[in-house]
């Protein structure tokens, strides 16, 4: 099984390094001194303490590395739309694409059944570029749950999480899912097979739509936002807004909003990774957490005046930070 991760920053890194410790056939694409480092002494890996090395296949040109059975993409969800045509070596008539991205997926409405099947979201996927480039039905859902960071070139720390739940859009138990579960299992990884991954995506987004551009917006962190009075509010309506979009998509939440918003208190005084994202100036995932969200509630019909009022903020934001629209 020839495993290739397309983005290997923290998360992807981090994946790479457990799948090549278990002597996975696993390889990388990567850039700039991150890629460097890795080509000259390997993939280094801290996890509870322990820093391990492990040598690695990585380039920054899929071309050198051929057609994989998976290609598991671990970009920013912006970043993809422009790198589909550049990863068209790496994929060959039985490859699947496994979408290791956050926010609504671009393939969300691929095999849902309904009305909505077939819709195409420009917010996350703009001229239908991954819908045509790799072709939904190549696609396995993943959600990914680790937090992970690139310490120094070449080095991920492991900081929380290890569960990589996956997930096909029709909500089978594939073979292909289950051959996938079972590499990562065996490197130390929890990747079960969802039936309901759709579930999985809005419980996760909902935390990151509200969290994120509010921190975004105020700097302020975790613990201070869900409890402060009048951000507590703003992301509570935010995500009552989605819950209404989500659910008449058929998703049920298995915890109520109030719980969620004590569940990102008790995470701490933690930034965002939009917040980090604006500090470091790169770009931030508007689009794909709040921009898609906006799109469904037109494609529901569903009003969402808090998120609409928020996402114009985080866009100008982003605007006159040169992180957004550029």
């Amino acid at each position: 099984m020839k495993i290739c991760i397309f983005g290997a920053g923290a998360i992807g890194g981090y994946m790479g390094a457990k799948l090549a410790k278990a002597g996975a056939d696993v390889s990388l694409v990567a850039r700039g001194p991150h890629l460097k480092a890795m080509q000259e002494n390997g993939l280094t890996l801290i996890e509870e303490g322990e820093e391990t090395t492990v040598p690695v296949t990585v380039s920054e040109n899929p071309a050198d590395l051929g057609p994989q059975d998976y290609v598991v993409i671990t970009l920013k969800a912006h970043s993809v739309p422009p790198v589909v045509d550049k990863m068209q070596p790496l994929i060959g008539p039985d490859t699947t694409i496994v979408s290791g991205v956050n926010g609504v997926p671009w393939w969300y409405f691929h095999k849902i059944e309904g009305e909505f099947e077939g819709t195409q979201l420009e917010t996350v996927d703009p001229g239908n570029a991954q819908w045509d480039g790799f072709g939904p039905d190549k696609v396995l859902g993943c959600v990914v749950y680790p937090a992970a960071e690139v310490s120094t070139p070449g080095t991920v720390k492991h900081i929380e999480g290890n569960r990589f739940s996956l997930g096909e859009p029709n909500g089978t138990k594939s073979d292909r899912a289950m051959a996938l579960s079972k590499a990562l299992s065996s490197a130390g990884l929890k990747a079960p097979v969802r039936p309901r991954l759709r579930d999985e995506i809005w419980v996760k987004l909902w935390g990151n739509l509200s969290f994120n551009p509010i921190s975004a917006l105020t700097h302020a962190t975790l613990d201070v936002l869900c409890t402060d009075a009048g951000t507590r509010a703003v992301a509570r309506n935010m995500m009552l807004e989605a819950q209404e979009i989500a659910e008449k998509l058929g998703v049920k939440f298995p915890i109520d909003v109030d719980r969620r918003i004590d569940g990102g208190a008790a995470v701490g005084a933690h930034r965002t990774s939009m917040l980090q994202d604006l500090d470091a100036k790169r770009p931030m995932e508007i689009d794909a957490l709040l921009g898609s969200v906006q799109e469904l509630g037109t494609i529901t019909k569903t009003s969402t005046p808090t998120v609409d009022t928020v996402l114009a903020l985080i866009r100008l934001r982003g605007k006159t930070a040169g992180l957004y629209g550029t």
